[in-house]
């Protein structure tokens, strides 16, 4: 198997392609967040991952999504994947994540325990916000 995709969104859905195809729709792609309140801040997140199965046999594996900050481990989800021949599967991964500080979190996702696909997603305090004022300090 193997990880076609990994992006944060907020919302996708599905559609007939036509022929018995599918379409996934995906709105508000982003790697970055402007939040208004202040730090520590908890951020609800969607990532959704799309993985490809083998092309002649049903596969079934886990999928991890590991949460990091410098390296240190914040979280980890692992999802049981199963796949038939040639097809894709895939999995939002909602996740609630705390920010005591403006920064970058990164999800590392695999499947099988092969390769990691890095996503970053970056929390930033909106501009004029309480909580760009305090990033700030006194004046």
């Amino acid at each position: 198997m193997q990880i076609v995709s990994a992006l944060f969104v907020d919302g996708f859905s599905l559609r007939d392609g036509g022929g018995g195809t599918t379409r996934m729709d995906l709105t508000g792609v982003h790697f970055s967040e402007s939040l208004e309140t202040e730090f520590p801040a908890r951020l609800d997140t969607h990532l959704l991952v799309l993985v490809r199965g083998p092309a002649r046999v049903p596969a079934t594996t886990d999928l991890t999504v590991s949460f990091l900050r410098e390296g240190r481990v914040l979280d980890r989800v692992t999802h049981t994947l199963e796949i038939d021949p040639g097809r894709f599967a895939y999995r939002l991964i909602r996740q609630g994540l705390t920010w005591t500080e403006p920064g970058t979190i990164e999800a590392r996702c695999a499947v099988g325990g092969g390769p990691p696909v890095t996503v970053p997603l970056t929390v930033t305090a909106r501009a004029g916000s309480a909580a760009d004022t305090a990033a700030q300090g006194p004046e």
